[in-house]
């Protein structure tokens, strides 16, 4: 049974929080403190943290910095900020989600349920089973498919080859010249152009998943232009 841990110090909507939770049949525990939230994470079992902003001892920030050093567990902050910055802020320390208070309990265990479906697809994407995971994506090169945020992409061949390409290095910048050869094996009539045109198709294909799935915890474009050296993919 997946456990949700909630991490908040406003007793009335942890009890809201946790009847919710149990109430769809989830298991679920309460802690007050950030600072019992992380001994708490290192000890396993946890499948998401619900975790509040304003905590009277560290702010969840924080929490949620010092987590990501050891655990990709789900992260969804729970908070009466509102600001932009802050929303930003939190997504960027590692967050999946961000819910603001007032809130619907139901609308938060939707997020939940959302999450855990996620770890059971990363399950099934897991090496072994021909797929193999890059962050968001999960690619199976025996079978030229990929995945993004657990959603098959329908992409033409060389929107394929390109992804599959960026994706062999996460985080390495591949000029035009190095696309163009791994891609399309040498065309003479392909130019720098083509590999524009096909980003531009492939990010246009991210971001309609993003869309689907109405999550603004994702990154619809986690491929990144360097100008006058070429592109890189964050994965």
């Amino acid at each position: 049974m997946p456990t949700i841990l909630i991490v908040e110090d406003e007793a009335a909507i942890a009890d809201t929080v946790l009847y919710a939770l149990r109430s769809e049949g989830l298991e679920a525990e309460h802690l007050l403190l950030g600072r019992e939230a992380v001994p708490r994470l290192r000890a396993g079992g946890i499948d998401v943290v619900v975790l509040d902003v304003g905590l009277p001892d560290v702010s969840g920030f924080d929490v949620c910095r010092e987590l990501r050093g050891f655990s990709d567990v789900p992260v969804i902050f729970l908070t009466a900020r509102n600001d932009e910055i802050d929303r930003v802020l939190g997504l960027e320390l590692g967050a999946d989600d961000y819910v603001t208070k007032p809130f619907s309990p139901r609308e938060l265990v939707a997020r939940v349920r959302a999450r855990l479906r996620r770890i059971a697809a990363t399950a099934e994407a897991a090496p072994g089973s021909g797929w193999t995971r890059r962050g968001a994506f999960a690619i199976d090169e025996d079978g030229h498919r990929i995945r993004f945020h657990d959603q098959a992409l329908d992409l033409t061949r060389y929107e394929y080859a390109l992804l599959a390409a960026l994706l062999q290095r996460p985080g390495a910048i591949l000029s035009r010249a190095q696309l163009m050869d791994r891609c399309w094996d040498g065309d003479s009539e392909s130019a720098d152009r083509t590999i524009d045109t096909h980003v531009k198709t492939l990010r246009g294909k991210l971001r309609a998943v993003v869309s689907m799935l109405g999550d603004c915890g994702n990154d619809a474009d986690p491929i990144r232009t360097h100008r006058g050296l070429g592109y890189a993919i964050e994965a």
